[in-house]
């Protein structure tokens, strides 16, 4: 490999939706930092099948608002 153009690729802890832990190796943050996972094979329903809304940031709670009369027709 050529030196100085590759990242850094240490070991990481990987916290789960469920609170399982593992340790792994990646280029994400530094030596020993922890990846606290939103989405994983535990709780996406590409895995799982069971379709659940999750709001992040209230962000569904502002496309409702938005999108809250579209599609209600009103007879004139």
């Amino acid at each position: 490999m050529k030196p100085g153009i590759h990242p850094n690729y240490h070991t990481v802890n990987v916290v789960m939706t469920d609170g399982s832990q593992f340790t792994t190796r990646s280029c994400y943050g530094k030596e020993g930092d922890t990846l606290r996972l939103d989405v994983d094979p535990k709780s996406h329903p590409a895995w799982t099948g069971v379709q659940r809304m999750m709001d992040t940031g209230g962000q569904v709670a502002k496309f409702n608002k938005k999108f809250a009369g579209l599609g209600n027709r009103t007879k004139g």
